[in-house]
């Protein structure tokens, strides 16, 4: 960590000494280290916290992403994934090409199953309960971390009911938890530009809300790198701070960067990669009731993920196996790493690696 008075220098010396004694920074803090020119200062800062929650623990977990569908009637103008439903490259899978998929991994000792797609018009909510039915009689012991809170008010809408009997028969049929997607920017003025179609940022706090207060936990993200502001980023953060300390609910908060590729959002250069870690040490920093961060390597790239581990972040993702939303949008790194592959990269980061499952509960610590 840098002396007290180079943070002095840097406009950084009350944050500082907020940070060392454990105390919340406020929105006024969170500007500062956005404006601060020395990326690794605000990184040296998120790393001493993230230092005091875990050690020199990095967390990975075997898991295995399928994707349903990526007909989704919501256009969002950021996103390569979607398609309409005769247009080419749409595709739909049933519960059979699930359970193929299921098969084709069987070997890889899965303790999470993570699945999301598009929101398709014409799907009854009978197959996404099926669906989850068949994932846990194939995989019994593996988690299921399924649906976005977008899909939960989809699947609501199309079935006329309410967002909360969505959620019960989901939990029911085998859901263990929720990922983060869908959150983008919070800002009404950021959806409007580029996901109008979709529901707001207050309705997808209110979902993840009643996840919580069920028992339900989930994770929470931000895209960031598009055409929002900084002070649009810290309205976000603050948001799911504030409903962190309601709920408790929140396991870990994954930044994901704007993939440029393929996509109706024109003239963005992107985050660099200086960027991406400030963005990642200000989340740290921030979010201090939100115990895990993310370096989803997905869209990092491996290396600048490796790098993330000393900027806050504590977890690496996982396996993946076949990973399409990113990689649809232009990501350039792996579709898939090995565990062995996963400890290396941590070992060589100078980081312990510790297997985990999605509650962030160990299954399994590497030897050195």
């Amino acid at each position: 960590m840098l002396d007290s008075k180079s943070y002095e220098r840097l406009g950084l010396g009350a944050i500082c000494q907020k940070v060392l004694e454990g105390r919340r920074l406020d929105r006024e803090d969170g500007e500062r280290l956005f404006a601060c020119p020395d990326v690794v200062a605000v990184g040296s800062l998120a790393h001493q916290v993230r230092t005091r929650l875990h050690g020199d623990t990095a967390y990975y977990v075997i898991n295995q992403h399928i994707n349903y569908s990526n007909i989704c009637v919501n256009g969002c103008r950021f996103c390569a994934f979607h398609r309409k439903k005769d247009e080419e490259g749409a595709f739909q899978l049933s519960e059979a090409d699930v359970v193929q998929k299921l098969k084709e991994r069987e070997h890889l000792p899965l303790t999470e199953v993570h699945i999301v797609g598009g929101c398709h018009p014409d799907l009854p909510f009978s197959y996404f309960e099926g669906i989850l039915g068949k994932v846990k009689e194939f995989r019994p012991q593996a988690y299921l971390k399924a649906f976005t809170a977008v899909e939960i008010a989809h699947f609501a809408r199309n079935e006329g009911i309410s967002t909360q009997e969505v959620l019960l028969r989901l939990k029911a049929a085998g859901l263990d938890m929720m990922p983060g997607g869908g959150a983008e920017i919070f800002s009404p003025r950021i959806r409007s530009l580029l996901c109008p179609e979709k529901l707001s940022g207050e309705s997808w706090l209110n979902i993840m809300r009643e996840a919580h207060r069920m028992g339900i936990k989930t994770n929470a993200t931000m895209l960031y790198g598009h055409v929002e502001t900084v002070g649009e980023r810290l309205e976000h953060l603050m948001a799911l701070r504030e409903l962190q300390d309601e709920t408790g609910g929140f396991v870990c908060f994954i930044p994901l960067p704007f993939q440029k590729s393929n996509n109706q959002v024109q003239g963005v250069a992107g985050s660099t990669g200086v960027e991406d870690l400030k963005n990642m040490a200000v989340s740290r920093l921030m979010l201090d009731n939100i115990p895990h961060l993310k370096a989803y390597w997905v869209m990092l790239t491996v290396k600048l993920a490796q790098v993330a581990l000393y900027f806050g972040a504590d977890d690496f993702d996982g396996t993946i196996v076949e990973e399409k939303i990113g990689h649809m949008a232009g990501a350039e790194s792996e579709q898939a790493l090995t565990r062995a592959g996963l400890e290396r990269i941590i070992r060589e980061g100078g980081f312990q690696p510790v297997e985990r499952n999605c509650f962030f509960e160990r299954v399994h610590i590497a030897n050195g």
